[in-house]
């Protein structure tokens, strides 16, 4: 992989993890109102923005990675995200990662190698 694709990459791993974990801060703990309350609370926070800010990059960041590798290829190795995603759940929100979570983040990350490495 040439390394303006690989930084490319890495930037939009960055980026969309950013913008998961900001939605989910802005979704988090101390919402207890419910129906268009719990939606004008959460756009009152800082961290939806944020989440919003992200995903606005990594469309640009994704749409460049794109035109620098194959469509097939570039959403193989666009799914190591889901791994990133996964991991930065577990240490900023302490979220559970069971036996099959964890295998499935194992295969995830072969795949992706094995996608890698033939780029």
């Amino acid at each position: 992989m040439k390394s303006l694709a690989f930084l490319l990459w890495a930037l939009n791993m960055l980026v969309d993890t950013g913008g998961q974990l900001a939605f989910k801060k802005a979704a988090g703990h101390g919402l207890d109102v419910s129906g268009p309350g719990h939606w004008k609370l959460m756009l009152s926070r800082p961290w939806i923005w944020l989440g919003i800010l992200c995903y606005l990059g990594e469309f640009f960041v994704w749409a460049a990675f794109l035109s620098q590798v194959e469509l097939s290829v570039g959403i193989m190795l666009g799914s190591i995200n889901i791994v990133a995603i996964m991991l930065a759940g577990r240490l900023l929100f302490g979220e559970r990662l069971t036996f099959r979570r964890v295998s499935g983040i194992l295969l995830i990350v072969c795949g992706v190698a094995v996608v890698g490495w033939g780029a």
